[in-house]
């Protein structure tokens, strides 16, 4: 079975609701997975998992919060199959820093796919492209999990 770690930082609660929208639609498909708010303890050994995806809301101007980046840091390595979430408002600082918190941390894990960018809450016509990019997440999961059954 994959088993897919799932961390996220929230303040509104649209990076939640996004991490619970991913969560449901992985169950759907059979994956185990284990939920983890950043800023608690313990932090979960992501070496137990085939995939973490990890969801950020972006601070101040364009900023990765400082929490997340502590809890980077606590990881002290680079998973691999990190796919990342961001939640954002494009009304501070337009499209250059919308959700890019999220391209940062794509980018510093080498995540297999791009990130996907919530405008404040998943509901609507977004909830379609949390499905889609989470498609994109089962097949990456399944691909590796194949290759690689730990």
């Amino acid at each position: 079975m994959v088993r897919v770690l799932i961390c996220y930082a929230s303040y509104s609660g649209n990076t939640e609701e996004t991490a619970k929208m991913i969560q449901t639609r992985l169950d759907m498909e059979g994956f185990e997975t284990e939920m983890y708010r950043i800023g608690k303890a313990p932090i979960p050994d992501p070496s137990m998992f085939h995939a973490v995806v990890l969801g950020s809301f972006t601070w101040g101007k364009g900023s990765t919060p400082g929490i997340v980046k502590d809890f980077v840091y606590e990881l002290g390595w680079k998973p691999p199959n990190v796919y990342v979430f961001g939640t954002g408002d494009t009304q501070f600082g337009g499209d250059e820093l919308f959700c890019k918190a999220a391209d940062k941390l794509a980018k510093f894990y080498r995540s297999p796919l791009d990130p996907l960018k919530i405008e404040q809450s998943p509901r609507g016509s977004q909830e379609n492209n949390v499905n889609n990019w989470t498609e994109g997440v089962i097949k990456h999961c399944l691909n590796f999990y194949k290759k690689q059954r730990f």
